[in-house]
């Protein structure tokens, strides 16, 4: 019998996993596609608790900055374990406006910002072209994020991939779970997987899944993000932003080799398909921040579901003692709170109980 099994190979499954594994428990992840197949393959990875931070999300701001504060060790781990390279060069986040109503609007959220002590710095006209020339001339001004960094979430997800087998944890791809239990899995072939405990980390599929709570259903729901990718030309990459760009209406992640361009916020429910608007809606926006992407040719276009509920914030909770876990509804932070999703799940495995920190994205508080 495994000591846990794992329904979902996404970032936020293979994090748990992979710590799990860490701590010498047996690990089975359950995977009815291949790793990366939902949202985690397509998100672009960045890493902003600060300029993400939004008026009421106080308690999820705070798990955002914990689990920022875990990256740079999270990273350097698997980077020394997988030779992949996962460190962001990014100077941090320029959170950028373009006309009287967008500047108007990044001085509220700035005032937010330093009212929580967080780190930011307000960037003058002349400054942030200064720091990136490249940006539109319409620019009115900036607040600089030194914090907010990116991760490259492909490399992320081979890399955690990649050291759960060094550690002996085991990843069964195509394969789709049907229900859960305490201390059990049934699979859609009918078989059944015993395990001491279960964590349902499927994402948006979660709801999908039968034997959780019935309130679970009701509360997930996809919401579909396209996003860009662009090639510059070879003798434009070095000449590329270095900070991560964005606006109200769009991000643009410098990576040398791409561009990431994202991302839309759909309500269509499980429809991942490429429309013409979306990536109209997309390239227009980065089109009015930096001008220069029209040189850039079109490499990949894609769209994930991310896992949303009511408040924006995770459902991360354990029930019969920690038997069944679910850890789900990360909704534009999956990449970011990999790491403090996984320390919280792991400790509830060993304790039989969730950590105290965790009651504020307990299934419970929307009842």
């Amino acid at each position: 019998m495994n000591d846990v099994v794992i329904v979902g190979g996404g970032v936020i499954g293979l994090s748990i996993a992979r710590r799990a594994a860490q701590e010498g428990l047996g690990v089975l992840v359950l995977e009815k596609g291949e790793p990366g197949d939902g949202a985690s393959g397509v998100a672009a990875g960045m890493l902003a608790p600060v300029t993400e931070a939004s008026f009421g999300e106080e308690e999820l701001l705070q798990l955002t900055l914990e689990s920022a504060r875990m990256y740079p060790e999270f990273t350097r781990e698997l980077s020394q374990s997988t030779g992949m390279n996962l460190e962001s060069g990014s100077p941090g986040t320029l959170f950028v406006a373009l006309d009287r109503d967008q500047l108007e609007n990044l001085r509220r959220l700035f005032d937010f910002q330093t009212s929580l002590g967080l780190e930011v710095e307000w960037i003058d006209v002349e400054q942030a072209r200064e720091l990136e020339p490249l940006l539109h001339p319409s620019t009115r001004g900036a607040v600089l994020a030194p914090g907010d960094k990116e991760v490259h979430s492909r490399r992320l997800l081979r890399s955690l991939a990649s050291d759960l087998n060094r550690l002996g944890g085991r990843l069964q791809t195509d394969t789709e779970v049907a229900a859960v239990e305490p201390g059990a899995v049934k699979l859609s072939s009918g078989e059944r997987v015993e395990a001491g405990s279960v964590v349902v980390a499927a994402g948006s599929w979660s709801s999908e899944i039968g034997g959780l709570p019935a309130d679970l259903a009701q509360l997930l729901r996809p919401v579909k993000g396209q996003i860009i990718r662009l090639s510059p030309p070879r003798n434009q990459a070095s000449a590329l932003s270095k900070h991560v760009l964005r606006t109200s209406e769009v991000y643009l992640i410098p990576r040398g080799e791409e561009v990431v361009v994202g991302a839309t916020v759909e309500e269509l429910g499980y429809d991942t398909s490429i429309t013409a608007g979306g990536v109209l809606e997309l390239l227009s926006a980065a089109d009015e921040l930096v001008p220069g992407i029209r040189e850039m040719e079109i490499s990949e276009i894609s769209a994930g579901l991310r896992p949303a509920t009511p408040d924006n914030a995770p459902i991360i909770d354990s029930f019969d003692g920690g038997k069944l876990i679910v850890a789900t509804g990360h909704y534009r932070n999956g990449i970011l709170l990999a790491p403090v999703t996984a320390e919280a799940v792991v400790e509830a495995l060993a304790t039989a109980r969730m950590p105290a920190r965790m009651a504020p994205f307990a299934l419970g508080r929307f009842k």
